[in-house]
C-alpha cells in the first residue's frame, strides 16, 4: 500500500532546501513567515548572529485581531512587523516563505510588508 507523505513534512523539506540556499545577514536580515490553521507569525532573524531581531504575529495584543487565520490578519501582521523593522532601522529584508506557496495569506502578508515600507 502507497503512504502519501504528509503535507508538513513536505513543507518541512521544501523550507530546508529553501534554507540552504537562503541567509539572513546583519545588512539583510532574513523575513521568515509561519502560518498555522488559526495564526500567522512572522520574524526577522540575523542568521550570522543566530538572533530574532523583530517578531510579530496575529495573536499580538496591539493588533486586535477578531480572527487570525485569514487574509486580512496576515496583512496586518505584515504591516505591523514592518512597522516594528522600520523602528529598528531595518529598511531592506530577504523573505523566507518557510516552504508555503506563495499565495494566499503568505502573498498578503508580504503585501502588507511592503505596503509598511521593507523592501524585498
Amino acid at each position: 500500500m502507497i503512504k502519501k507523505a504528509s503535507s508538513n513534512k513536505l513543507r518541512q523539506k521544501r523550507h530546508m532546501r529553501l534554507r540552504s540556499r537562503l541567509s539572513g545577514t546583519e545588512a539583510r536580515p532574513r523575513l521568515c513567515v509561519f502560518r498555522s490553521l488559526n495564526n500567522i507569525y512572522a520574524q526577522i532573524v540575523d542568521d550570522s548572529k543566530g538572533q530574532t531581531l523583530v517578531a510579530a504575529s496575529s495573536l499580538d495584543k496591539d493588533l486586535s485581531l477578531e480572527y487570525g487565520g485569514n487574509k486580512a490578519a496576515a496583512r496586518e501582521v505584515g504591516k505591523a512587523i514592518a512597522k516594528k523593522a522600520a523602528d529598528k532601522g531595518i529598511k531592506a529584508v530577504v523573505f523566507d516563505r518557510g516552504g508555503y506557496i506563495y499565495h494566499g495569506r503568505v502573498a498578503e502578508f508580504a503585501d502588507g510588508a511592503r505596503e509598511g515600507g521593507l523592501e524585498f
